[in-house]
């Protein structure tokens, strides 16, 4: 049996229930039937008090230093953020500020964003991205769960076309990526 692959899901919801979490857990889901996979969710409502008035790494509690290192060792990014003020938010930005710049360089992680706001941002880490994103409107999540037959084939179509990079990726582990590790 191989090894699992090692999803890292980012929820940028800041409340519980979230039809963002709805449709990450959604998204988890239907990565599981395309593949065995070790899941690590972190939700924004949870870290975000906990990195908010960090201005650098150092100043980082432990565990979001953990969370920040699984972003970046992941096999396979899942990251959804609500559309606040035609963006995501700016709490969602301050925890992937924290995230080293060459971590995500030439991986093999691919993060299932959109296209005009979470995109640029794993373009600027020089991350692989699935050519596909998932959109799941108000209408479509009754009660914090998938009701729309549409958006369920969106998000079965997305895992089924994440496939063929669900795998486990080779420790890259940069000097410049070491050096940043060592001074925070």
């Amino acid at each position: 049996m191989s090894k699992p692959i090692k999803v890292v899901a980012v929820s940028g919801g800041l409340q519980r229930p979230s039809r963002t979490l709805t449709v990450v857990e959604a998204l988890i889901d239907a990565l599981g039937e395309q593949a065995s996979i070790d899941v690590r969710l972190i939700e924004l409502g949870t870290v975000g008090p906990k990195l908010a008035g960090a201005l650098y790494p150092s100043q980082l509690p432990d565990e979001v230093k953990a969370d920040i290192a699984a972003i970046e060792a992941a096999d396979f990014l899942v990251v959804a953020s609500p559309v606040y003020r035609a963006s995501f938010t700016g709490l969602f930005k301050h925890l992937f500020d924290f995230v080293d710049h060459n971590a995500l360089i030439d991986s093999d992680r691919h993060a299932l964003v959109i296209e005009h706001q979470l995109r640029p941002l794993f373009s600027f880490f020089q991350a692989h991205t699935l050519p596909i994103g998932v959109y799941g409107s108000e209408a479509e999540i009754q009660g914090y769960q998938i009701t729309s037959p549409a958006l369920q084939a969106r998000i079965d179509l997305a895992a089924e076309r994440a496939r063929p990079f669900l795998r486990p990726r080779a420790p890259v582990v940069s000097s410049v990526l070491k050096n940043a590790r060592a001074a925070a």
